[in-house]
C-alpha cells in the first residue's frame, strides 16, 4: 500500500463483534481475564490498550519501521528514548538548532542526571563524526529544525553512525512521514510530536518513537508502561482520525507555506525569510534528495527589533499568537520568548533565534487572505 491508503486503512480494521467501519474506542482501565494471567492480550490500559495499539501500528506502517510506541507528548516520547537507550556517563551528540523543550531536558535533566551532551554548529555529516568517540551511543537531530529550518543529509548521516556502531535519532516533527521517512534513509529512531500535523486540529497533545529494529523497541516498550507516560484511548483515537487525512492537508500546507514564503521574500519588512522550497535556502539541494515537499513553516526576521515584532504579533488576525504548530489554523510564534526561551540568550543568538525571528506554521486557509493578514499586520505595527 502506499502512504495515503496506508493512513487510512492500517489499524482501522472493522470491529469483528459488530461490523463498524471505525473501531470502537476501547474507554477501559482494565480487562477481564479468564483466569488469572488468561486473558486476549489485554490486561491494564496503561501497559496496553486497542485503540493505541491500532495507532501504533499505523505509525509503524506510516514510518516503514517494525514497531512504534505512543506516548504522552513529544517530550514524553522524546524522554522515553533518552531513559531507555542511553546510560550515565555515556554521550549524546546533538544539532544544536533544536527545539528548546528538547534542549531544556537534554540540559535540566539528563546532563544533572549524568548524560554527557555535545553540540555541533554545523550540520554536514563529517562534523557529526568528528564528536562521536568510545563514549557516544546517539547522534539526535530534528530535521527540517525548529525554527530555523535547516536540513541535514539523514542518509549520508546514517551511513556514518552506523559504522561507528552509534544509533541515528531524528525528531521527524516538522516533515511528518508524508513527506520524509528517515527510517528508509538509514535512521534508526524517529520521534515525533504528534500534536502537530500528525492530530493536526489543534485538539489532541501525544507523541510517538518508530523503531527500524523490533529489539530497539524492547527497553522503550519496557519504559513506556514502566514509566506510564501513555495517551488515553480518546488522544490515540482523535490521533488516528487525524493521520486519515494527513496526506491531503501536508500538500495544502506546503502549497500555502511556499506562497506566503514567495510573497515575504519581496517584502522589506521581511530582513530574512527561510523556507527549504526557496531556491535561496542553503540546504535545498538536501530537500531534493529526502523529502517530497518543502514543509508548511516558514520563519522570517522582521525589521524593527523585539518592539516591532510584538506590534506585529498584536496586529494578525488570522495568524493566531500562539504556541504549537502543525495544525488547520495558521500561527504566529516567537521563539525567543516562547518556544525556545528556556535557552539562554548566548546560546539561542548563537544559532539563530534572534529577537526579531518569527515562526510561521501556515495552515489551510486561503493563500491570499493569509498574505493579506500579514500585510496588514505589518501596516498596523507600522513596519
Amino acid at each position: 500500500m502506499r502512504f495515503a491508503t496506508k493512513a487510512i486503512h492500517v489499524g482501522q480494521d472493522p470491529d469483528p463483534s459488530t461490523g463498524s467501519t471505525i473501531p470502537p474506542i476501547h474507554l477501559t482501565t482494565t480487562f477481564t481475564q479468564e483466569s488469572p494471567g488468561k486473558h486476549k492480550g489485554y490486561e491494564y490500559s496503561r501497559s496496553n490498550n486497542p485503540t493505541r495499539k491500532n495507532l501504533e501500528l499505523c505509525m509503524a506502517a506510516l514510518e516503514g519501521g517494525e514497531a512504534a510506541a505512543m506516548f504522552a507528548s513529544g517530550l514524553a516520547a522524546t524522554n522515553a528514548v533518552f531513559a531507555s537507550l542511553l546510560k550515565p556517563a555515556e554521550k549524546l551528540v546533538a544539532f544544536s538548532d533544536l527545539y528548546g523543550g528538547t534542549y531544556r531536558l537534554l540540559e535540566r535533566v539528563f546532563r544533572p542526571w549524568g548524560l554527557d551532551v555535545e553540540y555541533v554548529d554545523d550540520n554536514r555529516p563529517q562534523a557529526f563524526a568528528e564528536r562521536i568517540d568510545g563514549r557516544a551511543k546517539m547522534v539526535w537531530i530534528e530535521t527540517p529544525t525548529n525554527p530555523l529550518l535547516r536540513l541535514v543529509d539523514i542518509a549520508a548521516l546514517a551511513k556514518l553512525t552506523r559504522e561507528r556502531g552509534v544509533l541515528l535519532a531524528v525528531d521527524n516533527t516538522f516533515a511528518t512521514p508524508a513527506l520524509q521517512t528517515p527510517i528508509p534513509l538509514g535512521a534508526d529512531v524517529v520521534v515525533h510530536s504528534t500534536t502537530k500535523y500528525l492530530g493536526g486540529h489543534s485538539d489532541v497533545v501525544g507523541g510517538a518513537v518508530v523503531v527500524r529494529d523490533g529489539r530497539i523497541m524492547e527497553p522503550i516498550r519496557f519504559y513506556q508502561n514502566a514509566a506510564g507516560g501513555v495517551p488515553s484511548p480518546f488522544d490515540c483515537y482523535l490521533t488516528h482520525r487525524g493521520i486519515k487525512t494527513l496526506a491531503l492537508r501536508m500538500k495544502r500546507h506546503c502549497e500555502n507555506a511556499k506562497r506566503v514564503a514567495e510573497w515575504a521574500v519581496e517584502q522589506k519588512v521581511f530582513e530574512k525569510v527561510t523556507y527549504p522550497g526557496l531556491p535561496t535556502h542553503p540546504d535545498q539541494a538536501i530537500v531534493g534528495r529526502q523529502m517530497c515537499g518543502a514543509g508548511g513553516i516558514v520563519t522570517c526576521v522582521l525589521r524593527g527589533g523585539l518592539e516591532g515584532v510584538r506590534r506585529f504579533m498584536e496586529s494578525t488576525r488570522l495568524f493566531a499568537c500562539a504556541e504549537s504548530l502543525g495544525g488547520v489554523e495558521s500561527l504566529v510564534n516567537h521563539p525567543a520568548i516562547m518556544t525556545h526561551a528556556s535557552m539562554p540568550r548566548q546560546v539561542r543568538e548563537r544559532i539563530g533565534v534572534v529577537d526579531g525571528l518569527i515562526r510561521l506554521s501556515v495552515g489551510l486557509e486561503d493563500a491570499e487572505d493569509l498574505i493579506d493578514d500579514l500585510e496588514t499586520a505589518a501596516k498596523k505595527a507600522g513596519l
